[in-house]
């Protein structure tokens, strides 16, 4: 039976209050999403413009750290593969980090840009940072972790994503109600 009572979710405030915590719950993966992208660029940018870091030896070089975490990584047979050519392998991982950033401060593919950034982390910590001990000490595996919201969620705001769904709709519209007249 109903009583003609509303039952919302909030606990009763007043309305401005309610309009802010929406609007920072609609906003809350923006932060995420600037931090891990400007994270990445850096660290691509960082990657490529080193020279020590992409040669195949040497102090720094990409190719000793691979064969310096080979023993102790979790996957053993994903640092041989980046040890058959070890500078396209530190510029594969930069470029991918770049292009995760990207997507992931524009907005742009998001889901598939905190995928890559998912799946870059993971190699990682199976491989260059596995053996942290204890395990937390290693960065990749929260990074990791902090891709998943925009993995489930994408961008919906402030985001080029947002852009082209809106204009698509819009599109959409535009179509159904040009159609209705003719």
């Amino acid at each position: 039976m109903t009583h003609g009572m509303r039952a919302d979710t909030y606990s009763p405030r007043p309305d401005d209050d309610r309009a802010w915590r929406d609007t920072a719950t609609r906003y809350a993966l923006v932060p995420l999403r600037l931090f891990l992208g400007i994270t990445f660029i850096y660290a691509g940018l960082d990657k490529l413009t080193d020279s020590a870091f992409m040669k195949d030896s040497g102090a720094g070089s990409i190719g000793d750290m691979m064969r310096v975490v080979r023993d102790s990584s979790a996957v053993p047979a994903l640092v041989d593969m980046a040890l058959e050519s070890p500078v396209a392998f530190g510029c594969a991982i930069a470029l991918g980090e770049l292009a995760v950033g990207v997507g992931a401060l524009l907005g742009l593919l998001t889901r598939i840009a905190a995928l890559g950034g998912a799946l870059i982390s993971l190699s990682l910590w199976l491989t260059v940072s596995w053996a942290a001990d204890p395990y937390y000490y290693g960065n990749d595996l929260p990074y990791m972790f902090c891709w998943v919201p925009l993995v489930l969620a994408g961008a919906p705001f402030w985001s080029l994503d947002a852009l082209i769904r809106n204009r698509r709709h819009r599109e959409t519209y535009q179509d159904m109600t040009s159609g209705d007249r003719a």
